[in-house]
């Protein structure tokens, strides 16, 4: 077994929400053995030479592992590369694997390269039993995803609906997650992580809901099969910096950098 010598040398692509709450814990010493290389963002920024807009800049460096938190279009342009590069890849935007060729092309270049694509929970609890009962068979998984109608502004929800007018719950989306992930790629990323973790994506239903009684985000996630049967709702505090995502997120995503380069990991 090869050792490391000294911290993990981590790369984030994006630097919203997600990865300031990396940094932030880095910082607050929350995290250890890791330190922060590059962030990639995608517009010039002042900084302090941590982040760059140069993606020549960004993979001239040496990273153990990279984060990406930036959606389904850093996947497509970066993932392949960061894998092919020798570092693990974390992909917090699942709902680009919807497209099956992209999931495939960077499954196949982790495998040649002995690197890992690591799906983080992010957003969503109790994929570990998901996944646990898809090795017995599962018969049956539905996800809802329950946001105020200010969530699902500027996707296809506006031309189905006027949000703004809404007084009860609206469904918004009721089908395969592979069709929901495309047609919501902002919102429901959880709903394909859930999918990848047990019936796959034509199999697995996600129900979409636009609700003006809601200010906070409500997932809930069922599931049969030989196990029996068992369901998980979550209902957490939406993220100041963006209203289409949970504040879970962030603290998820400290939690799965944090297991990388940790000598405990649990719930792995």
């Amino acid at each position: 077994m090869s050792l490391r010598l000294g911290p993990l040398r981590l790369g984030l692509i994006g630097y919203g929400a997600i990865g300031k709450h990396v940094e932030a814990a880095l910082r607050s010493g929350a995290i250890e053995n890791l330190d922060l290389v590059a962030a990639l963002v995608k517009r010039p920024r002042p900084g302090d030479g941590l982040l760059t807009h140069d993606p020549e800049r960004f993979f001239a460096q040496r990273f153990d592992a990279v984060a990406e938190c930036a959606g389904h279009e850093a996947v497509r342009s970066h993932g392949q590369r960061v894998l092919e590069s020798g570092a693990d890849l974390l992909v917090t935007s699942v709902g680009a694997f919807t497209d099956t060729a992209l999931f495939d092309r960077l499954l196949a270049a982790a495998k040649a390269n002995g690197k890992r694509l690591i799906l983080p929970s992010a957003g969503i609890g109790a994929l570990d039993i998901l996944s646990s009962a898809a090795v017995g068979g599962l018969d049956r998984v539905t996800v809802t995803v329950r946001k105020d109608p200010s969530a699902w502004k500027g996707t296809v929800a506006e031309t189905l609906v006027d949000l703004d007018a809404l007084t009860a719950a609206h469904t918004v989306f009721d089908g395969p997650v592979r069709e929901g992930a495309r047609l919501y790629p902002q919102n429901v990323n959880i709903s394909a992580a859930a999918a990848i973790a047990g019936l796959g994506l034509d199999r697995t239903r996600v129900v979409i809901v636009a609700d003006p009684a809601l200010d906070t985000h409500v997932v809930e996630l069922e599931a049969e099969g030989a196990f029996g049967r068992f369901f998980f709702r979550e209902d957490v505090a939406v993220s100041e910096e963006n209203r289409k995502t949970g504040k879970l997120v962030a603290m998820a995503m400290v939690k799965s950098v944090r297991q990388l380069a940790s000598t405990l990991v649990v719930a792995a």
